[in-house]
Parts: structure tokens; sequence; C-alpha cells
């Protein structure tokens, strides 16, 4: 069965390697740890764009009358809150994505290192009669 994300081999491409109980663990190792940087990448991403979202709020309510109340999200009710404390929430936000960023980025890492050294075992093997990588 041909599948649109990995391309054919050719014949002469192909090797017969048998797959013994450890390399198919490894493969689905692979696999998982695969999709487990897929969500780690986009929840990344999740987080990035709610950074920028954030640092154009806090730029926002710098412009804002001292004076008066701010109407401020929490969960799905907007409070009135002053200037200042919207502003201390706001930061307060960032900081806590500030570090779930940094802890995404820490995961990728692990998990991308784990991918490279399985990716390395494998190739070593299969060579070109296996594809691991994305398309």
């Amino acid at each position: 069965m041909a599948s649109g994300k990995f391309p054919l081999l050719q014949r002469e491409e192909e090797r017969d390697v048998e797959v013994n109980w450890e390399d198919q663990e490894r493969i689905n190792q692979f696999s998982r740890l695969n999709t487990r940087l897929d969500r780690l990448e986009d929840d990344y991403k999740a987080q990035k764009t709610e950074k920028e979202y954030l640092d154009d709020l806090a730029m926002e309510i710098e412009l804002l009358d001292e004076d008066k109340p701010v109407p401020y999200k929490i969960g799905d009710a907007f409070v009135m809150l002053s200037l200042e404390t919207a502003q201390e929430r706001v930061e307060k936000e960032k900081e806590a994505i500030d570090a779930r960023v940094e802890e995404l980025d820490s995961k990728i890492q692990e998990v991308s290192a784990q991918m490279d050294k399985l990716k390395k075992m494998l190739y070593s093997k299969f060579g070109q009669a296996i594809n691991l990588e994305k398309s």
C-alpha cells in the first residue's frame, strides 16, 4: 500500500533485513516520541502566541487612563480591576508563560535527542529500508 507521506523505495534501494523484537520496540518508541514531539511543538507554538498576546495587552494597558477601572478577563467573566492590579496580573501571566515555554523547550530538546539516538541505531541497521524523516 502506498502512502502519500512516505515515498516508495526503488527496487535497488530495498534491503532484506530481519526485524527482531528489539528493533520493533525501537521503531515503536521512535513513533511514540515523534507523536509526543508534535504535541510539544504545538503546545510551544500556542504558548508563544499567548505570550505575544500578553505583550500586546501590556502595551495597551500602559496607554489607558489610571483613574478608570480596566475590564480584565478571569475565566469566562470580566472583572473590573484597577490599572495597577491589571498590570500586575498581566506580568504574572507573562512570567508563568515564560516558565512554561522554557519547560516545553527543554522537553523538546530532550525528546529530539532521544529520537536522534534511535534514528542512528535504526538507520545503521536498516539503511534506506526505513524512513524516519518527516515529510
